[in-house]
């Protein structure tokens, strides 16, 4: 009787949580797959029930074929930038020596800034008439004029890996780094006394201690890069010639340049899909790893 009680009053607790869960969450979600189905527009009639057409033209249209390269050649360059810079980062800050301290809170700083104040940072550093970039290499010979970096197909996406390499990988070196502090200090000394390289050390020594934290810092900047919007809607809005034009940009296209709410509501549904497929993805090889570092 005590348990009937006990698991009663848990859910009566939860009750406040779940109505908010509900009406933030829930609905809106159920609104956007019904939309999903129909022609609707963003301002006027509901519109009428199309089925599965919006679907099909998205999946077969060559902009989104195209945009989804984009997106996953985004997502694993800057992930995969992310993450050597955070580790090789995190192995630095983990020594001894003078303004650890100081060199560690001055790391966190490019995380800790908005989004749309670092994108904002970068896209002065780019600016073609006097951004700094420019003028560096320019003075150090690397460039005879300068370049419109993000104003050129070639060069913008690159440009905006940068930035948001610069912006993220503090925080894969700070899991990395709290992750190396429980690297016990006798395997090390010992593997010393054995006469292990750097590279061996780390591999076989602390490797296997970040593997498992590095698996979540992979999983949830994977996710991050794969929905990115905001710094690219404000150094480039996608552009040009489309360049840098992702999945979540061209969701805000369909659905509020082109107020085509319907198939703007499919897109979005299945770029909410794909990403959940990554997660479950990520979700298993997270499980593989952590039973093999047990």
């Amino acid at each position: 009787m005590s348990g009937t009680w006990m698991t009663t009053r848990a859910w009566l607790l939860m009750t406040p949580l779940l109505a908010v869960m509900i009406a933030v969450i829930g609905w809106p979600l159920v609104h956007t797959v019904g939309l999903s189905f129909t022609d609707a527009k963003l301002v006027g009639t509901a519109g009428t029930f199309v089925g599965i057409d919006n679907y099909v033209r998205m999946l077969s249209s060559a902009n989104f074929q195209r945009t989804l390269v984009t997106t996953a050649w985004f997502a694993i360059v800057s992930v995969a930038a992310e993450m050597v810079l955070g580790v090789l980062a995190a192995l630095l800050l983990n020594q001894q020596f003078r303004g650890r301290t100081a060199l560690r809170a001055l790391m966190i700083l490019p995380w800790a800034l908005p989004t749309v104040v670092n994108a904002t940072l970068w896209r002065l550093i780019y600016n073609p008439e006097y951004g700094a970039l420019n003028a560096a290499l320019t003075q150090i010979g690397l460039i005879d004029g300068y370049r419109s970096w993000l104003g050129e197909p070639g060069s913008a996406l690159t440009a905006l890996i940068v930035a948001d390499c610069w912006k993220n990988f503090p925080l894969v070196a700070l899991i990395a780094l709290a992750a190396l502090q429980a690297v016990p200090r006798d395997i090390t000394a010992a593997s010393l006394v054995d006469g292990a390289g750097p590279l061996n050390r780390f591999r076989f020594v602390i490797l296997p201690y970040l593997a498992g934290p590095l698996m979540v810092a992979l999983v949830l900047r994977t996710i991050e890069a794969f929905k990115v919007f905001d710094i690219i809607w404000v150094m480039t809005r996608g552009g040009p010639a489309n360049s840098t034009r992702t999945l979540s940009i061209l969701v805000y296209q369909e659905a509020f340049s082109f107020q085509r709410a319907g198939s703007g509501a499919s897109l979005a549904l299945i770029v909410t899909l794909l990403v959940t497929l990554l997660a479950l993805a990520y979700a298993a090889l997270v499980r593989k790893t952590a039973g093999r570092t047990a």
